[in-house]
């Protein structure tokens, strides 16, 4: 109905705009701001309405309608300094209170809006409002307290479903909407609320599904395109998502798109581009903000700096405790430290416990998580196989199923896994190689751990895999590459036990040769390592396995 009044006015005023031969224009007339409002013009409002205040500073119609257009138009800073000038005025409103109470809450100033809300009188909006300000703060005791005066009035059934949806109660959320869509069919924007909260379930296809019943009407909304979007990057990928974006900002054209939220998703679309320029300012205005941006520190391998944002922060959503929960896991990693560990393993059991979502992907991911932070490995795997024909496609999935199989003593579907892994940056990880490194070995495939070994770029890690492969290889009595690798840590390193260790692994190499378990050519290899070796014990070891193969093999 209002895009049919918009496409009237505009259809008018071209008629009018005809001019006959020899007639005179006439000055084109100011726009009534109240039609500007009907149709959302929120802009234009503003500007007829400063236009009409400039005549008359001190009209209070002017200033309260240009209060409310600030306010639609997200400039709720602009509207608090009129609700703050009109509270100064003779016999002013006390409803003025609870006007400037809602531009604090939007602008994440909670104690004010709590203090301005108190002041005006009592009212459902008052209570409303009051009940979002307990939820920020969470104050459980007068969140119920609000919870229970709210009413039945469609603003007021609005208002608790938001707070379902805030609480990630998702179905309660839609119940509630689909209650109103039925007595109120053309209030077709419930079905993009509705939406919402079936993207966030996880049921993308449904969320499409019910989103078009919106969309074929406003095709241009931002809103609804944006949550279009995050379904089809969740269906598909970032480019699918950023393509409905684009074509919203064609239909816009050429008008920017002014809206975080999309902006917002534009950076998580581009897989972090751009995280570090628009997230910051928007983190008092969307939750998710302060997430995502942890989520690229966490990428960019800066711990600390992920930590930092969520050390004081009290998580509420399972996704909340889910980012503070790896924040604290992977410094925790990285310094060693207990305590830190301990508070992962208790969020993420929180999120794995918790009856919404212990059947879900997150869900069971998070019980994996915790049982591998106390080295419940098996307990762990449980969980890990549950969900691997949708993770397998994932490095991290496959790096952590590949490292509990290990530690349960599953080499070969071990070292499968964590084959699949094909991020460069995790396959030079020294912990996947360390790990990848035992699996070989434990399966008898010591000369592509050694390799795994020459690929190696720093020192650091390459004598630490030299130790791994050393001390594993001799437990195996895969003795010739043990040799090899404390003959290079005894070049690194003049310590006694490494000549002690590559002492036992070439006379295990001699004793398998003589055996007929290894090839007589490893003869040729022992004998090289034993002459680079300045130790008198290694010249015996030569005269006997020489006097040996004179005997029973002809050597050149």
């Amino acid at each position: 109905m209002i895009l049919s009044k918009a496409r009237s006015s505009i259809s008018a005023h071209g008629e009018k705009g005809k001019l006959h031969c020899g007639a005179q224009s006439k000055a084109p007339s100011i726009p009534d701001f109240k039609q500007l409002l009907e149709i959302r013009d929120y802009k234009g409002a503003v500007t007829v309405l400063q236009f009409k205040r400039m005549a008359d500073p001190c009209d209070k119609k002017t200033l309260e309608w240009l209060a409310y257009a600030h306010f639609h138009h997200a400039e709720h800073d602009k509207a608090l300094l009129l609700y703050k000038e009109l509270l100064e005025m003779p016999e002013a409103d006390p409803a003025y209170h609870t006007y400037s109470a809602a531009c604090l809450f939007y602008m994440a100033n909670y104690d004010e809006a709590k203090e301005a809300a108190l002041k005006g009188p009592e009212s459902p909006l008052q209570r409303r409002i009051l009940l979002h300000v307990a939820h920020r703060q969470n104050d459980e005791k007068k969140l119920l307290e609000y919870h229970n005066g709210l009413g039945e009035s469609h603003e007021d059934q609005l208002s608790l479903a938001s707070i379902h949806f805030l609480r990630t109660q998702y179905q309660e959320a839609i119940d509630i909407y689909k209650k109103l869509l039925l007595n109120n069919r053309d209030w077709l924007a419930l079905n993009v609320f509705v939406a919402l909260c079936y993207c966030n379930m996880d049921y993308y296809d449904v969320s499409l599904e019910i989103l078009d019943v919106y969309l074929q009407v406003h095709p241009d909304s931002p809103l609804a395109v944006n949550v279009k979007a995050c379904n089809n990057y969740k269906l598909f990928d970032g480019k699918m998502a950023e393509s409905d974006l684009k074509s919203l900002q064609d239909a816009l054209n050429p008008a920017p798109i002014e809206n975080d939220l999309v902006n917002h998703n534009i950076v998580v679309f581009r897989n972090g581009e751009g995280a570090l320029q628009a997230l910051p300012p928007m983190i008092d205005i969307l939750p998710e903000a302060r997430m995502n941006l942890v989520i690229y520190h966490l990428k960019q391998g800066e711990i600390q700096e992920a930590y930092n944002m969520v050390k004081s922060f009290e998580p509420t959503t399972p996704q909340e405790y889910i980012v503070k929960a790896v924040s604290c896991a992977s410094l925790g990693q990285d310094m060693d430290n207990a305590e830190l560990l301990k508070q992962a393993q208790q969020y993420f059991q929180v999120v794995g416990a918790s009856a919404s979502e212990c059947d879900t992907i997150p869900g069971r991911q998070c019980m994996a998580s915790c049982h591998f932070l106390l080295k419940q490995f098996d307990d762990a795997l449980i969980y890990l196989k549950s969900i691997k024909a949708y993770c397998e496609a994932q490095d991290e999935f496959n790096w952590n199923y590949g490292i509990a199989l290990a530690a349960s003593g599953a080499y070969q579907e071990a070292e499968e896994a964590l084959l699949l892994v094909r991020n460069e940056k995790f396959r030079g990880d020294y912990y996947y190689q360390a790990w990848l490194s035992f699996c070989y070995i434990a399966n008898g495939k010591a000369g592509l751990a050694w390799e795994l070994h020459l690929q190696t770029v720093t020192s650091s890690a390459s004598f630490s895999l030299l130790l791994l492969i050393a001390n594993e290889c001799y437990k195996t009595g895969q003795y010739l590459y043990a040799a090899k690798a404390f003959d290079l840590l005894g070049r690194m390193d003049e310590s006694p036990e490494y000549w002690e260790g590559k002492r036992g692994a070439l006379v295990g190499v001699f004793q398998k040769v003589a055996s007929g378990e290894e090839p007589k050519e490893s003869l040729l290899d022992i004998l090289a390592l034993l002459q680079n070796s300045n130790k008198s014990e290694a010249e015996y070891i030569v005269r006997i396995i020489k006097k040996w193969a004179k005997e029973c093999i002809a050597l050149p």
